[in-house]
Parts: structure tokens; C-alpha cells; sequence
């Protein structure tokens, strides 16, 4: 027979072909939360505008509750014939209280049913992204604050650069971490602005509905002003999914350091059991996968963002079963970033740093020599790209007799430039570089501490 839901007009039901293609219940259960919290705001506000009775209202509620607790308790049957979250609530609800279940859908369709339940689920896994951002942040200026003192290579080109503090490293990421928090709370503001529940397909309704009082009882801010638009908007599961691929690359770029620096060839960090893997053959191996996995995620995330964009890049106004593919794409971004926010939280605080190690190879690779050509200029007037130049004669020299800057001696200095003094040898420590670049936002011990406060006033306010 014709489905008992829609097929009123219809002389043959789906063919099963269609019905597996047709039906979302395998995913969009997941929305059983925020489609039943949808429908007991509706039902109250049909109620409030006498268009259901308080009677009615009173079941409909009870029996709502009811299934979400079976829901909740796995004890509920989802039947595929009945393709989605909301037929599948709606008809147990019938089943359930008879008759008055049916005046539900009243003054409403599952277009703007469905764009509320997606929109509330992700309002919902924002927050949850978002606390989990903000104990990243603590994370780091935890650690920050322990490594004030220790001084690291700074890279570019992946060639040594010049040193730095450690803590001001672990602030980068802090940075990072800290705009895609602001980002976040913004989009936040903007999930919850409008809510489309009661634009119905796509017109509107007859019905004397208050959508102001829908609206605010599930959290947002107003209605949408537009029903064309607001059923066949999914700008907002976009911008979570650009949001998720957004931090999981910035993720990413941290999981891959980590992944270098556990390296024999670096020896920087060494990392905990609770995040690494052995080899089934190898004994010795003690294997960074956590931060391979978040590394190789930050791919998924992107892959699902592109997948939203090529599905709606085309479509004509309003819904579209096409849209029906916003969904998965979505629940895994959602999935996988929480679950790599929490990850990443774990090797921050568990990751231990081979200071001796750092502060060794902060000194390789002539990352002093910026500061020798900062001597010249400070000291003997000299124009900085004369200084840059008299510093590369003094790296070849050194480059040749495989010695750092500061071991050859003030003679061999002096045949290069004889204005030099005993005082170059001082100027060029590696310490000494790393304090004297207290510039705002530098890497100076002093410097640093005061990003340290402004990082515990920032998340102080939040």
C-alpha cells in the first residue's frame, strides 16, 4: 500500500530501490533530541494560539517525552518505511495516543522541521566544540608557563632559524587555537539568531501560528523573515563544517610537529604511553599514532566540508532531496572534531620536552647570526644590509672550518671586520639572542610573560 504518511495520492508504494535510497532513518536519527524538543515547542504553541487544545497539548507532550525516553533507552523500533526521524517520532506518537498524535504536524512541514532539528544539533555541537577549545587553551598556557625559560630552534623552511622560547612556540598555537574559538563563538551568535520553524514547505501557512513564541522557547534569538530562504538554507551546517576543517588543520600543524619532534633525528618530545602505539613485529617501537590519526583527520574534515559545498553549489530554490545529503557529512565533522579537540588536550598535557635537547639545536645552524649582523648595525653604524653581507663572510668562514659563530676567535672576526670586540661574544649567546628580542609579540623572555597574562585574562573573560 501507498506510504500512509505522504501516498494519499499515490496508487502503488515506493519499490524497495527507492525506499533504501528515499530513507534517512540510519542517520538522521540522530536528531531524535532536538526533532522531539521541536515538536513540543510547536505543540505548545498551537496550544497558545487555540489552534490544538491544552488537552491536546498535554498528550502530545506526554507522549513525546515518553518516546524520547524509549529512544534514549535503545528500546525503540526505527522502521525504514516510515524514512526519517520525524514520521518515525510522528507515527509512534499516534500509536501511542491515537487520534490526537495526527494534529501535530499541524501548521508545519518536515522542510522547516528539519532545517530547525539540524540547525538546533549543530548549535548544540558548537557549544560542545567550543568548551573543548577552551580547555585546549588551558592546556597550553599551562605548559606555556613551565617553559618561560627554555629555548628552542624556531624554524622556517623547516632549516633552523633562530631560537626561541618554548612557551612563546606553545603561544603560536594558543593564537591559533584562540581565533578559532572567536570564530566559533561567533558563528554560535549566528546559529541562533533566526530559527526557521514555521515556514512550513516553503510559503508559510494559513494558520494563525506565533513564531516569536516557537522561536524563543527553543533558544533562538527571532524567526527567519523569509520562508523560501529558510527551508533551503544550510549556510549554517556550511560554516560548522568550515569551522571543523578550520581546526582541524590547525590541529593538524601541531600533530605533525609533534610528529617531527618525536623523531630520533630531533629527540624534542617524547610522548606518553596513554598516546602511542607499539609495532606488532617491532618491540622497540613506541609509535606517535594519536597525532598521525589527528594529522590524517584534518583530511576527513575538509572532504566533508567540500561535500556540502558541491551538493548545494546548484540547487534551485526551495528544498531539495538532495539536501538530504547535508546530514551525513555534518555528523562526522561534528564526531571527529570533538573527538580530536579531546585527543589533542591529552598529548598537550601528557608531551614531555627534551629541554637539554632543544636548547642544544637552538644553537645549530648559525641562528645567532641575525644578532651578529644586529651587532654591527647597533654598534658600528653600519647600514643592515652591509651587516647582512659582512655576516655571510663570517658564516662561510665558520661553514669551512665547521666551527659555530661564537667558537671562532676574535682574531679570525677581526680579519673579516676589525672593529669587532671581545664584547661580539656576549651580543651572540644564545640567551642573549632569545632576551634582547623583547619587541611586542616577540619571543623575549619578558615578553613572553606578559602574553602569558593577557592569555589568562582572555580566557579569564570568556
Amino acid at each position: 500500500m501507498p506510504n500512509k504518511m505522504w501516498g494519499g495520492a499515490f496508487s502503488v508504494p515506493p519499490s524497495q530501490l527507492m525506499k533504501s535510497i528515499n530513507s534517512s532513518i540510519s542517520f538522521d536519527k540522530n536528531l531524535y533530541t532536538q526533532d522531539i524538543q521541536g515538536s513540543i515547542a510547536h505543540a505548545r504553541m498551537l496550544a497558545s494560539q487555540s489552534i490544538i487544545t491544552h488537552e491536546d497539548f498535554s498528550k502530545i507532550q506526554n507522549g513525546l517525552i515518553q518516546i524520547l525516553e524509549e529512544i534514549s533507552s535503545n528500546s525503540f523500533n526505527f522502521s525504514e518505511d516510515l524514512e526519517d526521524i520525524h514520521m518515525n517520532v510522528e507515527n509512534r506518537l499516534i500509536g501511542l495516543i491515537g487520534e490526537t498524535g495526527k494534529k501535530l504536524h499541524t501548521a508545519r512541514s518536515r522542510n522547516d522541521q528539519v532545517a530547525t532539528d539540524f540547525k538546533l544539533f549543530t548549535i548544540e555541537k558548537t557549544k560542545e566544540a567550543n568548551i573543548l577549545l577552551n580547555n585546549v587553551l588551558n592546556s597550553l598556557l599551562k605548559k606555556a608557563e613551565v617553559h618561560v625559560y627554555d629555548i628552542m630552534p624556531a624554524f622556517t623552511h623547516l632549516q633552523i632559524a633562530q631560537p626561541v622560547s618554548i612557551a612563546h612556540y606553545l603561544l603560536a598555537y594558543f593564537e591559533m587555537f584562540k581565533r578559532d574559538l572567536t570564530i566559533s563563538q561567533s558563528f554560535l551568535s549566528h546559529f541562533s539568531s533566526e530559527c526557521p520553524l514555521g515556514s512550513g514547505a516553503l510559503a508559510g501557512t494559513t494558520y494563525n501560528i506565533n513564531r516569536n513564541q516557537t522561536a524563543q522557547d527553543l533558544g533562538f534569538q527571532s524567526s527567519t523573515r523569509n520562508s523560501l530562504d529558510a527551508v533551503s538554507d544550510r549556510d549554517f551546517a556550511m560554516d560548522f563544517m568550515y569551522l571543523a576543517s578550520r581546526i582541524g588543520i590547525h590541529i593538524s600543524r601541531f600533530a605533525e610537529e609533534m610528529i617531527l619532534f618525536a623523531t630520533t633525528a630531533f629527540g624534542f618530545v617524547k610522548f606518553s604511553d596513554s598516546y602511542s602505539t607499539g609495532s606488532s613485529i617491532m618491540p622497540q617501537k613506541k609509535n606517535p599514532d594519536a597525532a598521525e590519526l589527528l594529522r590524517g583527520k584534518s583530511g576527513r574534515l575538509v572532504g566533508n566540508l567540500n561535500s556540502l559545498l558541491v551538493t548545494m553549489k546548484g540547487l534551485p530554490l526551495a528544498y531539495s532531496k538532495d539536501m538530504q545529503e547535508d546530514k551525513e557529512p555534518l555528523f562526522d565533522s561534528a564526531e571527529t572534531i570533538i573527538i580530536c579537540l579531546r585527543v589533542l588536550d591529552g598529548i598537550v598535557n601528557d608531551i614531555t620536552f627534551n629541554t637539554k635537547k632543544m636548547r642544544q639545536m637552538a644553537g645549530e645552524g648559525y641562528s645567532n647570526a641575525t644578532d651578529f649582523a644586529d651587532y654591527l648595525v647597533q654598534k658600528l653604524n653600519i647600514p643592515f644590509r652591509d651587516a647582512h653581507h659582512i655576516t655571510g663572510r663570517v658564516v662561510a668562514v665558520a661553514i669551512q672550518k665547521e666551527l659555530k659563530i661564537e667558537e671562532l676567535s676574535l682574531v679570525e672576526l677581526q680579519e673579516i671586520k676589525p672593529e669587532i670586540e671581545q664584547d661580539i661574544f656576549d651580543f651572540i649567546k644564545i640567551e642573549n639572542v632569545v632576551a634582547r628580542r623583547n619587541s611586542f609579540g616577540g619571543t623575549g623572555f619578558e615578553q613572553v610573560k606578559k602574553q602569558i597574562e593577557f592569555a589568562k585574562d582572555y580566557l579569564k573573560n570568556l
